[in-house]
């Protein structure tokens, strides 16, 4: 039995993986804390004014429960704060600290020497290219009906 082509969100998932593991690998290596992807992901879409933990779930899509795991652990290792939420009382934003805000630099730094390094391997034009794409918009999701 043939095993059938893999569809574009797996072959996507598997870049990221690639990267994800290239950049957490890298900065245990440097001495880094070690964190998780899910940690990872809150500093990628974390605003430097902070952001909720309802708004970094949904930018991560994971749950509430989930990001506020990633966070709290974040906060464990002095890379994240919680601070007041001046639009709204009930509410506290989530922001990095100056060891934070260090760290995310670094990683930030060693993602391009991953590109570098994929560039290297796939060749530049490949790597324009896929960046050209992603960063196209797509519009909203279709509802498609399958055949």
């Amino acid at each position: 039995m043939t095993t059938p082509a893999r569809n574009l969100p797996q072959l996507l998932i598997e870049a990221k993986r690639w990267f994800d593991d290239a950049l957490l690998a890298s900065m245990r290596a440097a001495g880094e804390q070690p964190v998780t992807v899910a940690q990872a992901a809150v500093f990628a879409t974390l605003d430097d004014e902070g952001t909720t933990v309802s708004e970094l779930a949904r930018r991560i899509g994971v749950t509430r429960q989930t990001a506020h795991q990633a966070v709290h652990g974040l906060i464990g290792m002095g890379l994240l704060e919680q601070v007041p939420d001046p639009a709204s009382a009930r509410s506290r934003l989530i922001r990095a600290t100056a060891e934070g805000v260090r760290v995310h630099r670094r990683a930030q730094a060693t993602l391009a020497v991953i590109e570098d390094v994929l560039a290297e391997r796939i060749g530049i034009t490949a790597v324009t290219a896929l960046r050209e794409v992603l960063t196209t918009p797509l519009g909203e999701p279709p509802l498609v009906r399958a055949p």
